[in-house]
């Protein structure tokens, strides 16, 4: 057996055509670890299974591990709890993220109370205790362990509410996830050495031609193309994949060919990372399979 990481998507709040919200998965064997819940998680968990990955299939997503509750990582909850339940999961997903994940798993229970209602009780019989998710609040510290992965959640910064980064450990491989956060040297120390640092990254010459009120912001919540350069010199990663890459571009114009901006985006990314980083270095793209 052998770990793998699957980007389910590599998106931003931008309802970008290429790119899903945040989401990835660590799979090991017949079991998955999903990253992140943003929209589309399912259809893209479907289309990795169709493409060889089978342990993304739907009865076996049974483990989501949120970095914070922000919106694009999180509308795909809802999804996830509900349609591999529909489609006969027989078991309950559980849910790990910081404080508050309890009161907005609640809540979407209560949004589709009606709809389960009829699924449990009228023609179709469903399982009613598979689609009632158990939830795990956490702190920092080892989260989820069993015999082939242990996961550790360490805080990061993005904000003012709680956030945490993860650490995934398996019989083969050291994967550190980083979700979103500014440039931290706690970073450094539990990327040290690992397989594989799946971190988020802003275009630093973007935002420099941005308002000064939008360079404070994503300067205090973000972490820069050269601020990660330094971050995975530092920790001698083997392999920087870099994902929710934040362009500073308008994604919404439909005058323009996005994919094309995108890649000069990535592009000009990649060279401001080289000019500190020398390492193994992958931009991420939805539906991406690293071993």
């Amino acid at each position: 057996m052998k770990t793998q990481l699957v980007l389910l998507g590599c998106g931003t709040p931008n309802a970008c055509p290429n790119a899903s919200g945040p989401a990835s998965a660590i799979t090991y064997g017949e079991d998955s670890y999903l990253f992140d819940c943003g929209p589309g998680i399912v259809r893209q968990a479907a289309k990795a299974y169709h493409q060889g990955i089978d342990a993304l299939s739907m009865d076996r997503l049974k483990y989501v591990f949120i970095t914070h509750l922000h919106s694009d990582h999180t509308l795909g909850l809802n999804d996830l709890i509900l349609t591999p339940w529909v489609l006969e999961r027989h078991e309950p997903l559980h849910i790990y993220g910081p404080k508050g994940i309890k009161a907005m798993v609640e809540h979407l229970m209560l949004a589709y109370q009606a709809d389960i209602e009829l699924r449990i009780h009228g023609f179709e019989q469903a399982d009613a205790k598979a689609c009632q998710p158990i939830i795990h609040e956490i702190e920092a510290g080892i989260v989820f362990q069993n015999d082939t992965v242990k996961i550790e959640a360490f805080a990061v910064s993005h904000g003012e509410w709680p956030c945490y980064a993860y650490k995934i450990i398996t019989p083969d491989k050291t994967i550190v996830i980083s979700g979103d956060t500014c440039p931290l040297d706690l970073m450094i120390q539990k990327a040290k050495n690992c397989d594989i640092l799946l971190h988020e990254v802003y275009y630093a010459a973007g935002l420099a031609q941005r308002t000064p009120a939008w360079q404070k912001y994503h300067a205090s919540m973000h972490t820069s193309s050269y601020a990660l350069a330094k971050i995975a010199q530092a920790a001698h990663v083997k392999l920087l994949i870099t994902y929710h890459r934040i362009y500073h571009m308008n994604i919404q114009d439909n005058h323009e060919d996005i994919t094309v901006k995108m890649q000069e985006r990535d592009k000009l990314i990649e060279q401001e990372i080289r000019e500190i980083y020398d390492g193994a270095l992958a931009m991420g793209k939805d539906l991406d399979v690293y071993e």
